[in-house]
Parts: C-alpha cells; structure tokens; sequence
C-alpha cells in the first residue's frame, strides 16, 4: 500500500511520518517550494518532540518522501489523506478553499480507484461538496472512474502529537461503503495489533466528532476559568474546588486547570467554526457562544492583574515575561494569550522582557523589535517590576526564587497557569497573585 498526505502542516507532517514509521510507503506533497526543499534536506518546519529523528530515519529508510505535484503522484496512490489547512475565515467559517483545490486535483488527474480522506478539521457535510467536486471533475473529462471519500479526523495534542498518533485512544473513520472500510481496516491494521480502538461510523458524525470533542474539552477549560474568577471575588480557592469536583468519577480530573486562556490553531477556530455551521442550520449553540466569550476575556487577565497591582500606571515598567507558545512542548503561538498580553503591556507603556525555551524564533517573527528577547529565563527577569508566567514549561517550574528576588527591583508575581507554591514565593517577599487563588490577606 502507497499513501500521499497533502499539506505539510503540523497534522500532515505528524501523520505522514508515523504510518511511514509504521512501514507504510508515504509521500508527502506541499504546493510550498521552499518547504519540500527544506524537508529533503532535513530541516523541520515545525517543532515537535521526536518529530525530527522520525522524519530523518524514515527518509532514509525510504518510507518517507516529500513531493510538491500531487498530479504525477496519483497513479501510484492507493490512498490519498487532505491535510490541508482550514483556517477561519473572517465570519469564522473554516475556510474551505485548500481542501476543494485538492479534490479538483484529483478529479481531473485521477485514472484509477482512489479513496480520499479528509484529515483536516472540515464543517460537518463536507465530504459531499469533495465528491459532488470529483464528480463533476470526472464528468468534465467525460470519463467514469470509480473513488470514495472518507473522514478521518485528527486528535493530536500539540507537545505530545506522535504519541497520540502511534498510541491512539481512538481512531476515529466515517465511510458510506464497504470497499473505503476495507482499505481503511488495512491502513490501520498495525494499530489494531496492538488493541487500539478503530470507530468505523458514518461521515457526517465523524466530521462532527472532531468538533464535538474540542468543543468539550474548551468548554471545561472555560468553565473553570468563569469558577476561578468567581472564586476570588468569594475568598474560595479554585485549586481545591478543581480537586473537589474532579474526584467525582462523572467528571473526572482532566481539564479542568484555570488559566489565562485557550489558544493553538484547533480550539479558537473549531469552536467559532462550528457556532457558524449552527447558526446555518437555524440553531445557535448558546454554550460554545459563551465559551468563546469567556476565553477571549480571559486571556486578557495576566494584563488585567498586573495593571491591578502596579497601580493602574504601567508606563515605564519592565515586565518579565516567561513563555510565549499557546502551550508547553511546541512552538506554536497561534491565538496564544501571550499575544494578547504583551501587546495590551505595550499599549500601556510597558516594556517586555521574555524567553521561551522553543518559541523565540516565532515570537521574533510576531514582535519584531518590540520587546527584548532573553537567553535564559533569569535575564529576562533583572530590573523587572513583575514577572508574568504565561506558558507551563517544565523548566519554569522549580525556579531559584532567591535570585529571582534579587534581580527584581519590584516584587510582583503573576502565576497564568497555577504553578507555583504560593508559599514558597511569599516567604522570599513577592507578592503572588494566582488564577482564582486569594492567599494574600
């Protein structure tokens, strides 16, 4: 079996290498030159752990090629995965026009059987508009040649994405007939030596299985952050309301830490996405309306504390920034709240000194010459009024809070992401300041 992924983003880099690393022959096709070029020569667009001994052990195993014409590809593909990009549009519809191009590349240069699956996160009914494009591609050619099309949903967690992918809790696949199953039980057969779980269903619910299961996961993020916010106007601590509910088997632990917000290129979009797909149907999903509100005003309140505790008057003062991706173990910052704070910092005068351990390069891109760029995370802390912690990386975990203090000439704490020890960090003379956490009375 031969498979193409097109798109060379993060979900079609991360797939096409792990069925590669799985012993399928895969080639990956990207319309960007200067991307292919780079992945032939063994330099990575993205930063993923263990990403980049993959790709390179696969290539040169012969498993993993990278190509930037999908047309001379296709007769020698069995299986074709659209990983293309659906980025929101600006009503915040996935936007749709990079995975209609690859149908139409299809339908006019296929000449034998192929099953196409979308990989990317697509709107619910997607997979029509690909085959009616196919069709009516084929029809043009006045030709008759048999595809599927098929719905394979990601659900990698950026930081831990080949993990996810070679040890699956599900693998989620909508088909309509029995010839696409059969190719896609062959696919996935290696996985299923190993018991992990393969959800055959129809397409539909599995386009809105992808939606519906981010939707989830940001609607506990946002409901903590509305419970944390509550529990400081009240004098609760949050941290022990999340263990109290969180022992209850009907909700469980997991998500359900308060923050400064959600971002990454998956819940932002998915959930404006699918508000839209409800409002075209006449029905408006009130829930995920507010999730989204609640979101965007929380990652504005790292700025909002900070304003708070330096008297309303930033001008001037230096602010210590620790992380800048959306989240830990990636460099990725798209719609990462360190976006939103550091540009409110700017906008009241402030000046911003940060580090993050991956995402320097991409933070540069974002900011220019903006704010000063750290080696380490005690430079940036020197002369600092207050330091903000926005991304949980491992190494910002234990710091040595008696230099810290002796860098500082102010004594600001605001900890985004509930890390620290409360009294660890009053006991050196900060001031810590917590997402829904009132210890300083």
């Amino acid at each position: 079996m031969k498979i193409g992924i097109v798109g060379t983003g993060y979900v079609g880099l991360i797939t096409g290498t792990c069925f590669a690393e799985m012993g399928i022959d895969v080639i990956c096709v990207d319309t960007d030159i200067k991307k292919i070029e780079n992945l032939n020569r063994g330099i990575i667009p993205i930063y993923e752990p263990g990403l980049e001994d993959m790709i390179k052990r696969n290539t040169a195993g012969g498993r993993l090629s990278f190509y930037t014409d999908l047309a001379s590809q296709l007769d020698n593909l069995d299986i074709v995965f659209s990983a293309v990009g659906t980025p929101p549009d600006e009503d915040g519809n996935a936007d749709m026009q990079y995975v209609k191009e690859v149908a139409h590349t299809v339908g006019k240069n296929m000449s034998k059987y192929i099953l196409l699956v979308t990989k990317s996160t697509v709107p619910v009914g997607s997979a029509q508009i690909i085959k009616d494009i196919i069709s009516e591609e084929l029809a043009q050619r006045g030709v008759d040649i048999p595809f599927d099309v098929a719905s394979n949903p990601e659900f990698l967690k950026e930081g831990a994405a080949i993990k996810d992918f070679m040890s699956p809790d599900r693998v989620v696949v909508g088909v309509d007939n029995n010839r696409a199953r059969l190719l896609m039980e062959k696919l996935y057969k290696p996985f299923t030596l190993n018991n992990y779980r393969i959800i055959f269903m129809d397409i539909p619910s599995a386009e809105m299985t992808k939606y519906a299961a981010n939707a989830m996961l940001a609607t506990r993020i946002s409901f903590m952050n509305d419970i944390a916010n509550l529990c400081e106007k009240v004098g609760a601590d949050v941290d022990m309301v999340r263990r109290g509910i969180g022992s209850d088997a009907r909700i469980g632990s997991k998500f359900l830490y308060p923050g400064c917000g959600y971002g990454g290129s998956c819940f932002p979009k998915d959930i404006k996405a699918l508000c839209k797909t409800g409002v075209q149907n006449g029905y408006h999903l009130n829930v995920l309306e507010a999730v989204d509100e609640v979101n965007e005003t929380q990652k504005a309140i790292v700025f909002d504390k900070l304003n708070a505790l330096l008297d309303n008057n930033l001008k001037g003062k230096i602010i210590a920034v620790w992380g800048l991706s959306f989240k830990p173990e990636t460099d990725d910052m798209r719609e990462a709240p360190s976006r939103i704070i550091i540009n409110k910092l700017l906008e009241a005068g402030a000046s911003v000194k940060a580090y993050d351990p991956v995402a320097m390069k991409e933070a540069k891109r974002i900011f220019g010459d903006r704010i000063t760029f750290c080696n380490d995370m005690y430079s940036a802390t020197i002369d600092a009024d207050a330091l903000a912690l926005i991304t949980e990386w491992k190494q910002f975990r234990i710091p040595d809070w008696t230099l810290v203090r002796q860098n500082m000439r102010g004594n600001v704490i605001v900890d985004g992401r509930n890390i620290y020890d409360y009294k660890d960090i009053i006991a050196e003379g900060f001031f810590y300041s917590g997402i829904g956490r009132c210890f300083n009375k």
